[in-house]
């Protein structure tokens, strides 16, 4: 009978997947995309032992969905992936001009906002799922509106990995896991990325890739940036040391 109840529950959860593709903020009466991808092997997942969940954050003006090397590599580590969708035709374009960190604020506010929202709402639905330690990997701006987050009193941030995000200062803590995997072409504001000292402190990981350009950390990019991504990824939620990931 408990094999006949854990198969049902888990093809409801498949349907629910392939079906639940935005989810309706009414307080803000907004509807925010998203894309949720299954473990590999979901049947593992139950609640008294509950997968991991990451939430990944597009870069500006790339569409959530174009980040599957990402996912894909997550779900095949047990991973339930939720792409999110921050930005709608509606939204006010992302400020250019001035202080940027003043300027964009209220977009990553909004981000934040949204990553709570869709937590709230995907998590009674998935009860086999670990959504109070949460994953957060954002690209560019979503990994502003990750680092954001990590800096204020969400309780389930657990981990942040952004690529070459640029603005938001990374969090010092010892409470938050941190990576930020960065691009060659363009750098971050000054105080974004922890000292090595403060690395040290607090056993956050900051790896550059030679060559690499920060437009091209999506499915986009080239395949050898990709993989060499996926592997610092891979390394890390593995618990290899930082060292050893910088010389992948």
């Amino acid at each position: 009978m408990h094999h006949i109840l854990s198969t049902i529950a888990l093809l409801s959860s498949m349907s629910t997947y392939a079906e639940l593709s935005s989810i309706h903020d009414i307080e803000r009466d907004r509807h925010i995309p998203i894309e949720i991808s299954a473990p590999q092997n979901a049947q593992n997942c139950t609640q008294i032992q509950p997968c991991k969940v990451a939430f990944i954050g597009a870069g500006y003006r790339v569409e959530h969905t174009q980040y599957q090397f990402i996912s894909t590599q997550l779900n095949q580590l047990d991973y339930l992936t939720v792409a999110i969708g921050h930005e709608l035709p509606s939204d006010p374009p992302l400020s250019v001009e001035g202080n940027l960190y003043e300027t964009r604020m209220e977009n990553w506010q909004r981000g934040a906002k949204t990553v709570s929202v869709v937590r709230d709402y995907l998590a009674p639905k998935f009860p086999n799922y670990d959504f109070d330690h949460l994953t957060l990997i954002g690209h560019s701006n979503g990994g502003d509106i990750s680092a954001l987050l990590g800096n204020s009193d969400a309780q389930y941030v657990n981990t942040i990995i952004t690529l070459d995000h640029r603005r938001v200062p990374l969090p010092r803590t010892n409470k938050i896991n941190i990576l930020s995997i960065r691009a060659s072409d363009y750098p971050a504001d000054p105080g974004v990325l922890p000292t090595d000292a403060e690395q040290q402190q607090y056993g956050s990981c900051i790896v550059k890739i030679a060559k690499s350009r920060h437009n091209d950390m999506s499915d986009y990019g080239p395949n050898w940036l990709k993989a060499h991504i996926s592997k610092i990824i891979d390394g890390y939620v593995k618990n290899i040391r930082c060292d050893k990931l910088q010389k992948i």
